[in-house]
């Protein structure tokens, strides 16, 4: 088995019948009223560049980079913050977005760390991916100057380090701790070039963080990341498991590397809790390892059995 993908559709889906027929790229699909002309493409089977958009929060349009072209319209508007029409006709490649796309790439990588050989890979960045799909091939801009490479690393709480160079604040931590959490324990702070994802001005540990993860799964680089992948590496296969804590029963994806969980993943099509979980559910998961945990069923030899297993090493209380 191989790991387990999550289809994103980059927008939250509109209720109702599908009523708005739109053409993308020459491909004609119909959708429910106030639908984003992003997920109206990925429906058709069209993927459209994005990295502040995912379909677990509200559109945002920040990142610039899923810009398309509406036939009669004007300029190149965000894909996820507009609203399809009846008959409105999309084209998401052309030579003006290509170039748009690769200069906003561009000013994107002018501040982040060159040397990635610290990050965990292309398959846990989307930044990298997005900018070798974009067919960026240099930074003409340089690395020098007012810039943002030198942020701390906030390393406060066990389970995950926030490093700030490598973030561009698309805010997507933010809206998850918000829209998801509901905690609300991070913001941006300062204002244009200074801009920043702030722990309530304070570190991770000292704010109101839970240490749900949330912020962990929605950020699209390598700016929040779990210690385990680090130490680990990137796992190779999922396997769909039932968090063993509450009685909740929310759905998880234990990604595997060898026989050894690298990271629990909140399913998205969990039923009960729909990609989000608890901070036991996603990282207190040491007991699948741990060398007292029972393998094998517990068995009285008789009633007057004070517990013992029948493998014979384990003396229970019961």
């Amino acid at each position: 088995m191989t790991l387990l993908e999550d289809v994103d559709l980059g927008t939250p889906a509109k209720p109702g019948p599908a009523t708005v027929e739109v053409q993308v790229d020459g491909r004609s699909v119909s959708v429910p009223a106030g639908t984003s002309v992003m997920r109206a493409a990925a429906l058709a089977g069209v993927d459209i560049p994005k990295l502040c958009a995912t379909d677990t929060l509200d559109a945002f349009g920040s990142c610039r980079l899923c810009l398309v072209e509406v036939e009669g319209g004007k300029g190149t508007p965000a894909s996820c913050t507009t609203p399809c029409s009846p008959g409105m006709v999309v084209s998401t490649q052309s030579p003006k977005l290509e170039k748009l796309r690769q200069g906003t790439m561009e000013l994107y990588m002018s501040d982040h760390p060159a040397d990635c050989a610290d990050c965990i890979g292309p398959n846990d960045c989307q930044l990298q991916d997005l900018s070798e799909r974009v067919g960026l091939t240099e930074v003409r801009y340089g690395r020098t100057g007012h810039n943002h490479l030198d942020s701390d690393v906030d390393s406060s709480n066990p389970y995950f380090d926030f490093d700030a160079s490598k973030c561009i604040v698309c805010s997507r931590c933010v809206r998850a701790c918000d829209e998801i959490q509901g905690t609300i324990a991070l913001t941006i702070e300062g204002r244009g070039f200074e801009s920043k994802v702030s722990a309530s001005g304070t570190s991770f540990m000292e704010s109101e963080c839970v240490s749900c993860g949330a912020c962990v799964q929605a950020c699209p680089t390598d700016a929040l990341q779990e210690r385990s992948v680090v130490m680990l590496g990137m796992p190779t296969r999922s396997v769909l498991t039932t968090c063993a804590y509450c009685g909740v029963g929310c759905s998880f994806k234990a990604e595997v590397k060898g026989d050894e969980v690298v990271r629990m993943v909140p399913y998205k099509d969990g039923g009960a809790n729909e990609g989000h979980s608890c901070v036991k559910g996603r990282f207190a998961y040491g007991y699948a390892s741990h060398p007292d945990r029972v393998m094998t069923p517990l068995v009285r030899e008789s009633i007057d059995d004070s517990g013992r297993r029948r493998a014979g090493r384990t003396q229970l209380p019961w």
